[in-house]
């Protein structure tokens, strides 16, 4: 098993990303971006943290039979870096949900990654 480790630390992104998301929804702090994920969690926590419990399940199955192909590498690089950077919005989430960030640090740091970005494309 080539990327089992990697394969795991995207499988626990994975679920943290559904709590996280769940939490903040329910709370009213934040809204679901991906409109099918939305509609899902629309239906039921129960619904929406299965289908992401099954894509992930799915994933990591994937990469585990396919993993010594550089193809499946790449592509769990990708994953695992946009996964960290999802984790980086939800800390900031919760950072501005219990009053620990400025509404002029979310400005300043949304005006940064907007630049960042530019660089990228």
């Amino acid at each position: 098993m080539h990327l089992f480790r990697e394969t795991f630390l995207l499988f626990s992104l994975n679920l943290l990303d559904a709590i996280l998301t769940i939490i903040w929804v329910r709370n009213g702090v934040a809204t679901e971006a991906n409109h099918i994920m939305a509609r899902l969690l629309d239906s039921g926590d129960f619904t929406f943290l299965s289908a992401k419990i099954a894509i992930g399940t799915i994933t990591a199955l994937v990469l585990l039979r396919w993993g010594n192909r550089s193809l499946a590498r790449y592509g769990l690089t990708l994953a695992l870096a946009i996964y960290l950077s999802l984790m980086g919005i939800h800390v900031v989430t919760g950072l501005s949900a219990f009053g620990y960030m400025s509404e002029r640090a979310l400005y300043d740091l949304n005006l940064l990654t907007g630049g960042l970005l530019a660089l990228f494309l």
